[in-house]
């Protein structure tokens, strides 16, 4: 792992709470993001943990350039400011994870193990937020978005009744990375909940 922020007290308690973990592994930290895109290149950690907001470079940026050079680093960002249309362009960049720096140590390491592991890890906050812009951009467009073959699968489990930590187990990823998929299967289908999601899979033939 590596972590990068320009605020020392918050890295190093970050660092620490890594650290402390033996599940995980810290390579490198960065107090900049110029010095987190050099150091991501050099030790291609299978996760970064990067403020939204650093010198040199922000987060974004340092993503961008990270997909542009096909780095397969994958990232998790830490923000205080948890905004609708900034946490929409993360996600477009490609980030697999968004949260609250006010969210707790050990939700950021089980954030970093779900995202190794191939998942993602949303704020609740940030689900609703991505829901929102994901509505607002569709109504715009006009477009209707497929359903991904995981959010597809999601779908039909909730036909089935399954809770989010029972889906969790049958597909074998985390309760939030669940949360994750739900939040971004009801914004393709403009639906806000479990019922009105398989009415509308039923009626466009999503579902048997």
């Amino acid at each position: 792992m590596l972590v990068a922020d320009d605020h020392p007290i918050y890295r190093e308690g970050i660092v620490r709470a890594i650290n402390d973990r033996k599940d995980l592994e810290l390579l490198g930290e960065a107090a900049d993001g110029r010095e987190a895109l050099e150091q991501i290149k050099r030790l291609e950690p299978r996760v970064a943990v990067l403020d939204i907001r650093m010198p040199e470079l922000d987060g974004t940026q340092v993503l961008s350039a990270l997909r542009r050079d096909g780095v397969k680093t994958e990232v998790l960002f830490l923000s205080a400011f948890l905004e609708p249309e900034l946490a929409y362009r993360t996600v477009a960049a490609g980030a697999r994870g968004f949260l609250s720096k006010e969210s707790s140590r050990q939700e950021v390491c089980e954030a970093i193990l779900a995202i190794a592991a191939g998942g993602t890890a949303f704020a609740a906050e940030v689900q609703a937020g991505l829901a929102s812009q994901i509505q607002q951009r569709e109504r715009a467009g006009g477009a209707v978005r497929p359903l991904s073959k995981r959010e597809a699968e999601v779908l039909g489990l909730i036909a089935e009744g399954l809770s989010a930590p029972e889906i969790g187990e049958r597909i074998s990823v985390s309760t939030t990375t669940v949360k994750s998929h739900l939040a971004s299967l009801y914004a393709k289908l403009g639906v806000s909940d479990r019922a009105a999601a398989v009415a509308e899979g039923m009626r466009r033939g999503l579902l048997e």
